[in-house]
């Protein structure tokens, strides 16, 4: 494998952690532990409605979303792995998609896309499989495109 990597993993972009009911979560989080909601996020496609909340200032900030499922019964079960995924921000998304792609690693159905902030994602599947072997061993990992302000702070 080449060392010479076409991107930068920058930082920690976000948590995501899913519950039954994300008034519990927001109980912690938010009253306890003091986080900002910014914002919400509701998807019936990915069975979710999440509240999108705070940790720091600026564009360091580490996002901590609080979801739950629209339907616990459907898939993607946001709820039933309580750290449902972590977020990495990476300053070139597509070059370290194609990159990685073609050092087996195993992505997750859908590509990259437009996230809950709005910022360009997409997802390490967490199981390796024949043909790319490489994923995130038990743990979704969403790589998030960084924006300049990002890259300037943690570059």
């Amino acid at each position: 494998m080449s060392d010479t990597k076409p991107f930068r993993i920058l930082g920690i972009q976000q948590v995501a952690i899913g519950g039954p009911d994300k008034q519990r979560l927001k109980s912690l989080w938010v009253d306890m532990l003091g986080l900002r909601v910014k914002s919400t996020f509701v998807s019936e496609r990915e069975n979710v409605d999440e509240d999108i909340c705070e940790l720091g200032r600026g564009p360091t900030a580490v996002e901590v979303d609080l979801m739950q499922p629209l339907d616990p019964d459907r898939k993607p079960a946001v709820h039933t792995t309580p750290l449902n995924h972590v977020g990495l921000w990476v300053d070139d998304l597509p070059a370290a998609v194609q990159w990685m792609t073609a050092h087996g690693v195993r992505f997750a159905p859908g590509g990259i896309r437009k996230g809950a902030a709005g910022h360009d994602i997409c997802f390490i599947h967490p199981k390796g499989n024949h043909e790319f072997p490489l994923g995130g061993e038990g743990v979704l990992i969403e790589l998030v495109q960084a924006p300049p302000e990002v890259v300037a702070a943690l570059g």
